[in-house]
This record gives C-alpha cells, sequence and structure tokens, in this order.
C-alpha cells in the first residue's frame, strides 16, 4: 500500500482491485452501457479507491448517471441520523436513486476518499450531514468541482448550499416561552459549545422566548460541547454559584440528561426542585426517569426534504441557495413543572 501511494495509480491496479481484466476497466471507462452493472460498479469502486483519474475515465463516467447519492455523515451512531436516513432513502427510492453512506468519524482523508466516488462517477450528488464542505481548499479554488449538493441538521455557514433541517430558533423560543409559562424566571441555557452554529441559532431562540416575559429576564449561558458529561460539568459549576436557576434549557437531548443525572446525585427532584428541557426527542429520552420533555424534529420530514431539493437539482432544476426549515415539535413529559 505505501507503495502504490507514491505513484500514481495504473489501470492494472484498478483491474487488480476490481478482479477483473484490465480489458474490461477500458471498456467500462470507454463504453460503460457495454458492461454489466455489477462489473461497472466494482471498477468504479477501485477507481475510487485507487484514486485512477485517466481523462477518458472521468470525462466518460461524468457522462453517465450512477443513479446513486452520497451521503457524508461525521458518525452514523449520531441518534439523529437513522431517522434522517429514512427520509432520505424514501425519497431516492421514490425516484429510482440508491444511497451510499460515508461515514468519516471527522477524518478529512475518509472524507477525501469519499469525495472521489463522486469524480469517478459512482455517485452523481452528494448530502452532508457535517456542517462543512469536504476537501475545503479544493472546493474554494475550484467552487464549480461540487456536484449538485445539499446539507442536512447543521447548515454552513457563509455557503450558499442549499439546507434542510428544523427551524432552531423558532423551537427553542417555544421551548423557553413554556418555561416561563410554568413561572421560571431563572433559566439557564447550556450550550453545544462556542462556535457551534447550530448552538448559537438555539440561543438565540432562547433569548426571543426570554423576551416574550412581562418582566426582564436574565440571558444566562453556560458552556457545554453537547454530551451528557458537560450536561453533569454545567450543573456542577452552577453550584459553586451563590445563585441558581430553576429551569434548564440544554442544546440537545444527551446535555439535558447529563443534567438531570448530575442533579439527582445532588439529591435534587426533577421537576419539584429544577425543570429540564432538551432538543431533539431522541429515542433514550422517553426511557429516562423523569422522561424528558423536549423538541422533537421531524427527522425523516427533513432526509425527505433534502433528497427532493438534491434530485431536482440532477433533473436540472436551478439549486435553492436558501434554508428549508420545518416546524419542530414540544413533546411534554415529565421532567419540566411549574416553580413553586
Amino acid at each position: 500500500m505505501n507503495e502504490t501511494s507514491k505513484k500514481p495509480a495504473t489501470i492494472e491496479d484498478v483491474a487488480k482491485l476490481a478482479g477483473v481484466s484490465i480489458a474490461t476497466v477500458s471498456r467500462t471507462i470507454r463504453n460503460p452501457e457495454k458492461v454489466a452493472e455489477s462489473t461497472r460498479k466494482k471498477v468504479t469502486t477501485a477507481i475510487a479507491r485507487t484514486g485512477y483519474t485517466a481523462n477518458a475515465m472521468a470525462q466518460n463516467l461524468r457522462m453517465q448517471r450512477s443513479r446513486m447519492v452520497l451521503v457524508l455523515t461525521p458518525s452514523i451512531a449520531d441518534p439523529n441520523f437513522p431517522g434522517i436516513l429514512i427520509g432520505l432513502e424514501k425519497a431516492a427510492n421514490a425516484r429510482g436513486y440508491g444511497v451510499l453512506i460515508g461515514n468519516t468519524e471527522g477524518d478529512v482523508s475518509l472524507e477525501h476518499t469519499y469525495m472521489r466516488f463522486l469524480a469517478t462517477g459512482l455517485a452523481d450528488g452528494l448530502i452532508l450531514l457535517t456542517g462543512h464542505v469536504p476537501v475545503a481548499g479544493v472546493a474554494r479554488a475550484i467552487p464549480q468541482a461540487l456536484p449538485p449538493t445539499v446539507t442536512v441538521g447543521r447548515p454552513i455557514e457563509g455557503s450558499a448550499i442549499t439546507y434542510a433541517g428544523v427551524d432552531d430558533v423558532s423551537a427553542s423560543k417555544m421551548a423557553t416561552e413554556y418555561l416561563v409559562s410554568l413561572g421560571h424566571r431563572r433559566i439557564v441555557y447550556v450550550s453545544g459549545g462556542p462556535g457551534d452554529v447550530l448552538s448559537d441559532l438555539r440561543h438565540e431562540g432562547y433569548r426571543l422566548g426570554l423576551a416574550e416575559c412581562a418582566v426582564e429576564l436574565e440571558d444566562w449561558r453556560i458552556e457545554g460541547d453537547g454530551s451528557s458529561e458537560s450536561g453533569r460539568a454545567a450543573v456542577e459549576r452552577l453550584f459553586i454559584k451563590d445563585t441558581l436557576p430553576t429551569a434548564f434549557f440544554c442544546f440537545n437531548d444527551a446535555t439535558a440528561i447529563g443534567v438531570i443525572s448530575a442533579l439527582q446525585l445532588r439529591g435534587h427532584n426533577v421537576p419539584g426542585d429544577f425543570s429540564v428541557i432538551g432538543f431533539d426527542d431522541i429515542p433514550f429520552s422517553n426511557s429516562i426517569t423523569p422522561a424528558l420533555t423536549t423538541i422533537r424534529q421531524p427527522r425523516s420530514k427533513i432526509g425527505e426534504l433534502a433528497m427532493a431539493n438534491l434530485l431536482d437539482q440532477l433533473g436540472g432544476a436551478s439549486p435553492q441557495p436558501s434554508k428549508n426549515l420545518l416546524h419542530g415539535d414540544l413533546v411534554v413529559r415529565e421532567s419540566c413543572g411549574p416553580r413553586g
């Protein structure tokens, strides 16, 4: 592998990896319609993995439609991902497309490898759940190199790429207004971290919710990182202060679960002593005690919307450089109560 990486890949490398003859590789490049689909997929996958980029190959494969869409996600373990994927696949299958999943784990080299699938014709379009453009330096230098692309769940700041997701601002405003309606006047926002675009959007909604109160309420933010551990740490930091909140609005459900755990370990009752609300409605949020009040994202519908927009682009429609936002729902369970 090391030797191969030091020199450009050859057609022999592609043939060996695909398990076919050099003639078959050549035929796939020049006349893909004359090659069985299963063989063509073996060859195009081998081309992507080796980085083989013959001029004729690049030209001819781009002229063919794979009818596949590449989905890049930072982690398939993200509890939001399965629901979004269901929507993506439903919309793709309805229009004769399939889905390839690239699990990057934040590895730039993996992103680069998956982008070769697009360059070599293995996929026609790109769905991004990563919150950034892969191989950013190349994309900035040659903007037209990006295929039709839609970003999902996390907008890319400063980009004209079409975005599909929940309306984080209005949903967070609704969550905060709910806490205010229960009589809470000291509400802390536990963030997803400084510089996190979603965290900042949800903080904006939180501030708008506070502004709806008849009296001026403090904009109280404490930094987390979106993990359960950061929710527990936020509670510990707050308890060394003289003033405590009566309610927590958390960036996501994982943070909220950490907050509830830390409060209970200190002997406090939720929601008797403190109210806690999350965001996302992950599957586990209904299984903890107390069951978590949260904002439910319409994950499947977000996936369908994103894929429909992308396939419209592949069909010749102009990209829509806009945000396509869906309404989030407040799911009231047991973790919030009136302020006594």
